[in-house]
């Protein structure tokens, strides 16, 4: 029955995404202009030195996160509409757990996820960042996306079921979505931080995700043990969140 139900919202999500392709092509025009205007300027400028990669392939794992959570991240305005439509009030009804629902909301955010980085890697090549292939590493790359999708989606969740409108969310999505990317390894090495931003970037979860997609699609390594469990039990704090929190929404 879970598993249905995970599946039922994935596809659900992928008719949403045929009806307004236009959402999925904006979506990717931020993370363009990163990768083809900011990393080759800061690259002429070698303000910062990265040893055994250019700058554009050292931040290209990061605008890929970076665009990944800022989908995730608005997940809740979907929550948020349907609350004020009595959508998801139908939806309680369902006999269905609360976790199975939180699992299968937030999988289904894996459908932009992955569109993002299908055109993402393409561009990469064209301003000179040499991707790593190898199917195997794709494969963990698109795991590594997975569980990024699902926790940020579940803490989106989470906070949606505090805000009434629609407008108040997407003012918090913001001030989260900025703070955590400048204070994570997207964008320079954790080792050039000041001491309290190095701290903050240590329990950030973008700097794991970035960091595993950094080794497997850039350095073309497995080293990825430790960020994995990272972002496995930042997923099940943020799904069993958003399941204590998931009735409050539709109240």
């Amino acid at each position: 029955m879970a598993l249905n139900s995970i599946i039922a919202f994935i596809e659900l999500e992928m008719r949403r995404l045929r009806t307004n392709r236009m959402e999925l092509y904006t979506r990717v025009v931020q993370p363009i202009l990163w990768l083809a205007l900011f990393g080759p300027i800061i690259s002429q400028t070698r303000a910062i030195e990265i040893p055994g990669v250019n700058y554009e392939s050292f931040i290209m794992p990061g605008i890929l996160i970076q665009s990944i959570v800022f989908v995730s991240i608005f997940y809740g305005l979907t929550i948020i509409w349907e609350s004020e439509s009595g959508i998801l009030k139908k939806l309680l009804t369902i006999p269905i757990s609360r976790e199975s629902i939180i699992i299968g909301r937030s999988s289904a955010s894996i459908a932009r996820a992955l569109f993002q980085m299908a055109i993402i890697i393409p561009v990469s090549y064209l301003v000179g960042v040499r991707v790593d292939l190898n199917p195997l590493f794709i494969l963990l790359s698109i795991f590594i996306v997975f569980l990024t999708s699902m926790g940020f989606s579940s803490l989106s969740i989470f906070i949606a079921s505090f805000m009434r409108t629609r407008e108040r969310f997407m003012g918090l999505g913001q001030a989260i979505t900025l703070p955590l990317f400048f204070a994570s390894n997207a964008l320079y090495p954790i080792n050039v931080m000041p001491p309290i931003i190095r701290e903050i970037a240590s329990f950030n979860p973008l700097s794991y995700s970035v960091d595993s997609l950094r080794d497997l699609l850039i350095l073309g390594n497995f080293n990825i043990l430790n960020d994995v469990i990272f972002l496995l039990l930042f997923n099940f704090a943020c799904i069993f969140l958003a399941s204590i929190r998931f009735n409050k929404i539709a109240e």
